[in-house]
Formats: C-alpha cells, structure tokens, sequence
C-alpha cells in the first residue's frame, strides 16, 4: 500500500473522487440529481451501503432547496446534528437550526407524560412558524410522532430527511413515509445517525 501525499486542503475532493471511482468499479450508477447528497453521506461514513439504502421521493433534492430558499427551519433530534448542519448558510436564506431535545421543560414534561423527550419535541417543533424541515438522526419516536400528526391532521411536517439509527422500531419507524405524501430522504435499514441527517443538510445547503 503507498502512502497517498495529498494538500490539505485537498483532502475532501479527493475522498470524493476516490467515492466516484469504487462506485464505477461496483458498477454502481447513481442518479444525477441525488448522487451528490449520497456521495456527501458516503463520505461522512465511509459506508458504500448508502449507494443502495438511501431513498429519495421524487423531486424531492429540488423540493428541499425551495423550502430552505424560502426560509424554511431545520428541527432536529439531536444537538450532535444541530452542531454540525452550516447555520451560517441557512441564516442567508432566513431559516434557523433548532433542537428543543436539551430544553429543561421538554424534559420535564416528557418525564411527567411518560413519554420520549423526541416526542415531546416534535410537539414543540409543530409550533414554529413557517415550514419546517425535519432532520431525525437518532430517535425513531421523533419519526412516529410525526407521523402521528399527520394521521391526526393537526400537523403536516414540510418535508422529512429520516435517518435515525438503531434497532428498536428504526426500520418500521422510516417506512412510515416512504408511501406518505411528504417529501422525504429516507435511508431504509438499521443505518443512520446525527452526522448523516446533518451531512444531508449540508450537501443541500452547499448545493444552492
């Protein structure tokens, strides 16, 4: 194995050009419009499954840059996604990251109803004014309660990137919406997590 000398500030175009090169040798062809975001998420993990597992509504790349265009926020379920998404970029466009899964009250009436303080959030999220992005990276009851809301038509989330990681409910929890009206990035499966849902986001945000 040689030693690779790359410039620092090359590193990250040549991951993606090494990414572009093993996806041809397993003769993997992604779709142009959605390549970069796998590619992005790929890179974050180093895990080439994303080729095969991460699912996208039509249009749903284009859906996403109208919203954060618009002005739209970004809710997630972790602080872990919420350091890591550019919110100098999305502020440009007027929108705002907001994670309430830290918040003292949002503990405490999750403990008091007995229910997860992802459920309890996304209660919060419901009450932000103008359209909201969701970016679930852990918490599959994050997925479910949304859901939910959506049963019940007391809330439509906008649009829905849902990578949560896990075991426990994960898979059924993402599958909800794969045949539901919004717009989502969904990877099927156990994968995910914090750093994919932020990752998402950046390549998005990076793309406009």
């Amino acid at each position: 194995m040689n030693f690779e000398t790359v410039k620092p500030e090359e590193i990250e175009k040549r991951s993606f050009e090494i990414i572009t090169e093993e996806l041809k040798e397993a003769g993997i062809e992604l779709p142009e419009e959605t390549a970069f975001v796998t590619k992005r998420c790929i890179h974050t993990s180093a895990d080439f499954d994303y080729a095969t597992t991460l699912t996208f509504s039509p249009g749903a790349v284009d859906i996403m840059r109208n919203l954060i265009k618009g002005g739209a926020h970004i809710v997630t379920d972790t602080n872990m996604a919420l350091s890591g998404i550019n919110k100098k970029k999305l502020s440009d466009f007027g929108g705002e990251v907001h994670c309430f899964m830290a918040d003292e009250d949002v503990a405490a009436e999750a403990k008091e109803r007995g229910l997860t303080r992802a459920t309890v959030s996304m209660e919060r999220a419901a009450k932000l004014k103008g359209d909201v992005i969701f970016a679930i990276g852990n918490a599959p009851t994050a997925l479910i309660k949304l859901h939910e809301m959506m049963e019940e038509g007391s809330f439509c989330p906008k649009f829905v990137i849902g990578v949560p990681v896990g075991f426990v409910n994960v898979v059924w929890a993402k599958e909800l919406f794969i045949n539901s009206d919004v717009p989502y990035i969904i990877n099927r499966g156990r994968k995910g997590g914090s750093n994919i849902a932020a990752a998402i986001c950046n390549a998005i945000l990076y793309s406009i």
